[in-house]
């Protein structure tokens, strides 16, 4: 077993952990619901991913938080039609007003 002759120094030790730390995630927006997510995967409160609904939230729900999270899904939903937000590719006219 290796044993070191010298003692190293506090500073020593601290440079050579220096690169030894903990980043914080970067997180994207979900495009549906708004909630921030890990990139590349899907969204746990609403279950999209790219602009598609990959998995059933609902299901695992019982029935009086089935209705809330509907009710809370449907006026998001509401707010974005108020704000004139559209989903699916914009046509050459919708472009030429941006």
């Amino acid at each position: 077993m290796a044993v070191p002759k010298q003692r190293h120094t506090k500073s020593r030790r601290n440079k050579r952990r220096a690169h030894l730390y903990i980043e914080e995630p970067t997180l994207a927006l979900c495009s549906k619901c708004g909630k921030s997510v890990l990139p590349h995967i899907a969204c746990a409160n609403c279950g999209s991913y790219k602009g598609r609904e990959v998995i059933d939230v609902l299901k695992k729900l019982n029935k009086k938080e089935r209705k809330e999270k509907e009710k809370e899904l449907k006026a998001k939903e509401a707010a974005d039609k108020k704000e004139g937000k559209k989903e699916g590719p914009l046509s050459m006219e919708e472009l030429s007003k941006r």
